[in-house]
């Protein structure tokens, strides 16, 4: 099987299984996330068909959407056998997988190749900007968490158990992830992009307590 086809056929297996998501990690979530990485991997010579695979299966095992507390990715691993798909390569974007998500503010999330930098550089311009805070909020309400607590201090979670199991609301989650990116990012190509984002997020906030402060 070429790799247009191993493509296609993956690209038309996630949007079947993600398009009707509600938490913001859905179809169109990972389409953006996959342009994202295409578009930054031409920029700085990654391998294209790694980068695309690895995009399109990054959200297929996430605790986040399965509720499972491994980190394992079998089912996007299973995906890759079912194509016959060779098996260094299959362990190459598994590997990539492993290394995209953030796991707290304290934790080193290193990412060990190229190819990882432009899929993890995506996923996280994904989290910022008005998509972003568009994508903070639905996942806000999918877990039926508050928009805004005064007396709830955001937290650097120093560990990816304390990130996972935290519960705040919405809005703390800028100061304990969205805002940290912009300085996080691997590549030139995506510090570039990150900077106008990373503003936007800035400007929203400082409206948001405006007007939750009745000044504005």
């Amino acid at each position: 099987m070429g790799t247009d086809e191993i493509i296609g056929k993956t690209g038309n297996y996630i949007r079947n299984v993600f398009l009707q998501e509600g938490s913001g990690h859905d179809w169109w979530h990972i389409h953006r996330v996959r342009q994202l990485a295409l578009f930054i991997a031409e920029k700085e010579g990654a391998d294209l068909f790694v980068v695309e695979m690895a995009a399109l299966l990054h959200d297929l095992d996430d605790w986040k959407l399965s509720g499972e507390n491994n980190m394992q990715s079998e089912k996007a691993r299973a995906w890759m056998q079912g194509l016959n798909m060779d098996s260094t390569l299959t362990e190459r974007i598994l590997e990539i997988i492993g290394e995209v998500s953030f796991k707290g503010a304290g934790v080193e999330t290193r990412a060990t190749s190229l190819e990882s930098k432009a899929v993890q550089d995506a996923d996280r311009l994904d989290a910022m900007g008005a998509i972003g805070i568009a994508r903070t909020f639905a996942y806000g309400g999918h877990k039926n968490r508050l928009i805004y607590d005064p007396g709830v201090e955001p937290v650097c979670h120093q560990s990816f158990e304390a990130y996972k199991n935290g519960d705040a609301p919405t809005i703390n989650h800028f100061y304990e992830k969205l805002l940290l990116l912009k300085d996080r990012m691997n590549t030139e190509t995506a510090k570039k992009l990150a900077e106008n984002r990373h503003y936007f997020m800035k400007f929203f906030l400082e409206e948001f307590f405006n007007e939750w402060n009745c000044i504005s």
